[in-house]
């Protein structure tokens, strides 16, 4: 397949889903207190309805929770620079590939265009970047196994929120649901 590269000015990737998701905003629906929340979530890995959103498509649920489902089989590498991110996602099994690059895709094009879902586990920093998203720049380049994503900008809070959500994708990554769960129950406490 090669390289292809795609630019997109004024508008930003909240990367991987894996970009798209970590801490409750609705943590209320889930459960009252962090072990019946944990046990809700747990007992439904295989419906995974924390994935639901505003206008999520079956599709794009389905997307994510492959990527959850198998996190394991996904390789992640993150630099901070010093104006945004560089992140580099890939995975050997094509099938997860192409839900990866479907996620990433179509959260770049959600965020151009305004459409936060709203997803149940969605991290706060999305907030942020979907509020700014004219103050970002974002390229991504396809690869043979994954796809590599540069966002930058020049608002300090920006950049701030891009790093901080780079790494809780990347903690969704090596962890999956463990890294969501934990993240939640953080929220609750604070």
């Amino acid at each position: 397949m090669g390289n292809k590269t795609i630019v997109f000015g004024a508008g930003l990737s909240a990367v991987l889903l894996l970009s798209a998701v970590v801490l409750a905003q609705g943590i209320g629906q889930h459960g009252h207190g962090q072990a019946q929340m944990h046990q809700n979530h747990q007992h439904d890995m295989a419906r995974m309805p924390g994935l639901q959103g505003r206008d999520t498509t079956a599709e794009e649920v389905g997307d994510m929770a492959a990527m959850f489902r198998n996190h394991p089989s996904l390789a992640r590498q993150v630099t901070l620079l010093p104006n945004g991110i560089r992140t580099e996602t890939s995975t050997p099994d094509p099938a997860l590939r192409d839900a990866l690059l479907r996620h990433v895709i179509g959260m770049i094009d959600r965020v151009d265009t305004g459409r936060d879902p709203k997803v149940r586990i969605q991290s706060p920093t999305l907030d942020i970047i979907f509020a700014r998203r004219a103050q970002i720049e974002t390229q991504i380049d396809l690869t043979d196994t994954g796809i590599v994503v540069m966002q930058t900008s020049t608002d300090p809070e920006v950049v701030a929120a891009l790093q901080t959500h780079a790494a809780e994708v990347s903690d969704m990554a090596a962890r999956g649901m463990h890294a969501v769960h934990e993240a939640m129950a953080r929220r609750m406490q604070q």
